[in-house]
């Protein structure tokens, strides 16, 4: 889809025949907004009505006067036939049998964050990457609200945007998080796109890491010189990356750039501008909250990313104060002198590979909750940073199996003895089992390893719950 304004996606939509597939957390706003523009929607789901998620839904657009068909249940894309413009879910592959039938016979298939992007008036800084989405995502939104401008957050990290497009202005800032679901067929342009790094991830929806780089690289393949592309220069996959931009690349963990860049050397956080040529330390290492150099990784890739629209007071204070977002290392409370953290959001190897780095630089001793969904991953380095991490193991989840192999490999028969597993079958069952390991000054954390969908339906779902077995515990 080329470039439309508002005005004229409501004259082309009229009288269109729509399909929405899926009416989860992103689609709902989306049929809501589109339903007055026209009334000829047709939604699409795999679940079926006994469903109380998909049951209450149904009802609540039924209260609101919305006229829809439905399509529900394993065979609901039978009827994805004759529809002028498809809206597929993320998490929905785009080379599907229906959708490319679909549009070979000249629909159009985009999603509510193409068709978002596609209208927004506004500059958008967009972010992706394996790692430090989410985090990077935020702490770019509260530079730029720190700077005074008013700022619209959304996208993968939970709200979605489409539904507030009257309200958006071109002197506003839209700064959103882009997954591989949503960049694998996105044709958008991004004003500012950070990669914050890129590592095997997905490979249960992806053809293989290939295709999941290949998607990636939409962030920024309709970028020209008039627009910014931040990369990790330490990164071994996008840190190339840069070979193929059209836009102005900045890189940070860099001590020497053309364009501005960034990096870090014992003390400091430092940064060299391009404009003025100005050489300085931004902030101190020490005076950053959150534990763990890819956090300090995150702060430079959103530095990078406001550096036109924000000042360096604004930059540093940011920096100082914040505190990090849920599931993230996320502290819950003492217990028996021991810390307990959420990182929920650790769904594959290298996110809990990171997770336990960040510890062990604070010097913690760990207790490690760990295990997920299977991601078709490998484990190979987890196993070897869980034994260099902690002998303390708390197993719960489907590819529990997977990582107790790795770290039995990584042990061998020197340190075999040294290791205290436990199975559990539920999280009620890990938390007590991890309270009975630890001891005062301990870390104790959660770090799956694996998506949720083993036992629940998104990892804050997960991260909720073991959150609140933890503030359960009596002292």
């Amino acid at each position: 889809m080329s470039n439309q304004t508002l005005a004229e996606f409501r004259s082309y939509v009229m009288n269109k025949k729509v399909a929405v597939l899926g009416a989860g957390i992103s689609n709902r706003p989306l049929i809501r907004w589109l339903y007055p523009l026209t009334g000829r929607i047709h939604v699409f789901d795999r679940l079926t009505e006994e469903d109380e998620v998909l049951k209450k839904t149904i009802n609540d657009f039924e209260a609101e006067g919305l006229e829809l068909n439905w399509s529900l249940g394993s065979d609901y894309l039978d009827n994805l036939k004759g529809f002028d413009l498809i809206f597929r879910t993320p998490f929905m592959r785009p080379d599907l049998p229906q959708l490319v039938a679909e549009r070979a016979r000249g629909a159009r298939v985009t999603s509510e964050m193409e068709l978002f992007l596609e209208l927004c008036p506004a500059p958008v800084t967009a972010v992706t990457g394996s790692d430090g989405k989410t985090t990077t995502t935020t702490l770019i939104s509260l530079i730029l609200k720190q700077a005074g401008h008013k700022v619209y957050l959304g996208g993968n990290i939970g709200t979605p945007l489409l539904d507030q497009i009257e309200d958006i202005n071109s002197s506003d800032q839209v700064v959103v998080e882009l997954s591989s679901f949503q960049l694998i067929d996105m044709k958008a342009k991004i004003h500012t796109a950070v990669v914050t790094n890129v590592a095997p991830n997905h490979l249960d929806y992806h053809l293989d890491f290939a295709e999941y780089c290949s998607a990636k690289k939409n962030i920024f393949q309709l970028q020209d010189k008039a627009d910014i592309l931040v990369l990790n220069a330490n990164d071994a996959e996008s840190g190339l990356w840069s070979k193929e931009a059209k836009a102005e690349v900045r890189f940070f963990n860099c001590d020497n750039s053309e364009a501005a860049h960034s990096w870090l050397d014992e003390k400091s956080l430092k940064l060299r501008t391009c404009a003025d040529d100005l050489e300085f330390a931004l902030l101190s290492r020490d005076e950053v909250l959150l534990p763990g150099r890819f956090n300090l990784d995150n702060i430079q890739a959103a530095v990078l990313a406001t550096l036109d629209s924000a000042g360096f007071e604004d930059m540093q204070l940011v920096a100082r104060t914040f505190r990090g977002v849920q599931h993230r290392l996320e502290w819950i409370r003492r217990l028996d002198g021991a810390d307990w953290y959420n990182s929920s959001i650790d769904t594959s190897p290298d996110r809990a590979l990171k997770t336990l780095e960040a510890l062990r630089e604070q010097g913690r001793d760990i207790v490690l909750i760990t295990g997920g969904k299977d991601k078709n991953s490998n484990y190979e380095k987890l196993g070897q940073a869980i034994v260099k991490s902690t002998s303390r193991i708390v197993f719960v989840g489907a590819n529990a199996p997977l990582i107790e192999a790795s770290v039995l490999a990584a042990a061998g028969a020197e340190k075999l003895e040294e290791l205290e597993i436990r199975h559990c079958d539920s999280y009620v069952e890990a938390v007590r089992s991890a309270r009975d390991l630890s001891v005062p000054g301990d870390a104790v954390v959660l770090s799956p390893a694996g998506t949720s969908f083993d036992f629940f339906r998104h990892f804050e779902e997960r991260g909720d719950m073991f959150r609140k077995l933890v503030l359960a515990e009596k002292a």
